[in-house]
């Protein structure tokens, strides 16, 4: 089922096979169904300053700096850069109304997926544009013991936000690994965009509301439409890898 996927990216990237050792994970979107909030709060208080960003252009700008997203709707609505103070008081009333929602369950079927990848010997990283304390301060009670912090890169850590490759780039360094030692399981368009061009088996989970193709058009190697229905085909996958 994953055969053709599979040869076409090593066939790209030249590499002999795919040695799994590790899964490379988003967080909103993936591990936790928080992005409906995300953007109901970009699209709040954007509207409130005159700014127009619907709820759905959010999951296209998802995993963007904060900064970068504001500055793509002011210039296209002022034709111009928002200022530097603009840029602080819209985040943080985006931040704010973000953290007054009820905190975020755990996707459906991601527990499951990150207790198959540890049974199988792989050792999973957060690899997140989040800086939301409220949902980073969550992962050890809700996947106790399976994210170690020096395993996670996360908004602090990174220079460039996705669609660049920094993020990406800087997981295969801090788990000492090779680009076809790992996969990754992204959501957004950006997050699939910056992990293709971190030359790394990308595994889309399309858990928003965008179009199956624009998650293909991103580079996504493979496409789920659910994190439950990648646990359901986990064990097929992780044979083809080893086959391949």
């Amino acid at each position: 089922m994953f055969q053709t996927a599979i040869s076409r990216y090593l066939e790209t990237h030249k590499h002999p096979s795919l040695t799994l050792k590790a899964v490379l994970f988003d967080m909103d979107g993936v591990l936790y169904n928080s992005m409906p909030y995300h953007a109901e709060s970009w699209h709040k208080i954007m509207e409130e300053r005159g700014l127009h960003l619907s709820k759905e252009e959010a999951y296209l700008h998802e995993g963007r700096t904060g900064s970068g997203t504001i500055n793509i709707v002011c210039q296209r609505q002022f034709g111009r850069n928002a200022t530097e103070k603009e840029i602080k008081e819209i985040y943080k009333a985006k931040t704010e109304v973000f953290n007054s929602y009820p905190l975020a369950l755990p996707m459906e079927g991601a527990t499951d997926v990150l207790t198959k990848v540890k049974r199988d010997g792989l050792f999973p990283m957060i690899v997140t544009g989040s800086g939301q304390a409220s949902l980073l301060g969550r992962l050890n009670k809700n996947f106790p013991g399976v994210f170690k912090p020096e395993l996670m890169v996360t908004a602090f850590d990174v220079k460039y936000g996705k669609p660049n490759p920094e993020p990406y780039l800087m997981a295969l360094n801090k788990g000492n690994l090779k680009a076809n030692e790992a996969i990754v399981v992204e959501n957004a368009p950006l997050g699939v965009q910056a992990a293709a061009a971190a030359g790394i088996f990308t595994v889309a989970v399309n858990t928003g509301p965008l179009d199956d193709n624009i998650l293909l058009d991103a580079g996504a190697n493979v496409l789920f439409p659910s994190m439950q229905a990648l646990c359901d085909s986990w064990e097929n996958l992780l044979k083809e890898f080893s086959e391949a």
